[in-house]
């Protein structure tokens, strides 16, 4: 029982890594002030809470802003290509919702757009977590996210009640959970994709090895 609770235990080490988690949400909310550097902040996130899931962390500042720099322009384009798609999205669900027919035109472009709204809440799920461990194109980056995302249901799913669920903590329960926010939901689910991505990254090596080899 002692144990538990020396330095090296598991008790003190999940009450690191949530102090962790608050700290990356204070950096991550103060990198998002600009707002066109949303999705560089929110990958410099993901690339040290990835790290902490594998216990890898070293400095958190460090490594934050060393991926910030990294991946700003790449992470900026991303997010506004994202932003302008979310803003058409919101129009045409305001519309939809407010000009309500029960005809087979409505319930098509109802259909559409909730297939849409998915596919975009997959993407901003995971695109982020991937530009933080690969490099790739732009229009890879959004393919392979939404491609991982489908093939891995359950843990989109679970990410998706993560967010949900600190939404409605911070919203309708306990508002000072704000500190928590973003840091925290990256950090848990970092753990859930930690091994998904390790095998995206085997399964890329193997590809370029396959490609390097002589015809």
């Amino acid at each position: 029982m002692r144990n538990l609770f020396n330095l090296d235990g598991p008790v003190l080490q999940f009450i690191n890594k949530i102090v962790y988690s608050v700290y990356l949400n204070i950096l991550w909310f103060i990198c998002c002030i600009p707002i066109v550097t949303i999705g560089a902040s929110t990958t410099a996130l993901f690339y040290v809470t990835l790290k902490i899931a594998k216990n890898e962390e070293g400095s958190l500042t460090k490594a934050f802003f060393h991926s910030f720099k990294e991946n700003l322009r790449q992470g900026t384009a991303i997010w506004l290509i994202l932003l302008v798609v979310g803003v058409v999205l919101g129009i045409d669900g305001y519309v939809l919702y407010h000009m309500r027919f029960e005809n087979v035109f409505w319930t098509l472009c109802t259909a559409v757009f909730f297939v849409a709204a998915a596919a975009y809440a997959v993407i901003l799920m995971y695109i982020f977590p991937l530009l933080a461990r690969f490099d790739n194109t732009i229009g890879a980056m959004f393919k392979n996210s939404l491609l991982i995302g489908a093939r891995f249901l359950f843990c989109t799913l679970l990410m998706a009640v993560v967010y949900f669920v600190m939404l409605l903590v911070i919203v309708r329960i306990f508002t000072p959970a704000v500190i928590f926010g973003e840091g925290l939901c990256a950090l848990l689910c970092s753990y859930l994709l930690s091994n998904i991505l390790a095998l995206c990254q085997t399964k890329s090596e193997e590809h370029a090895d396959a490609a390097a080899e002589p015809q």
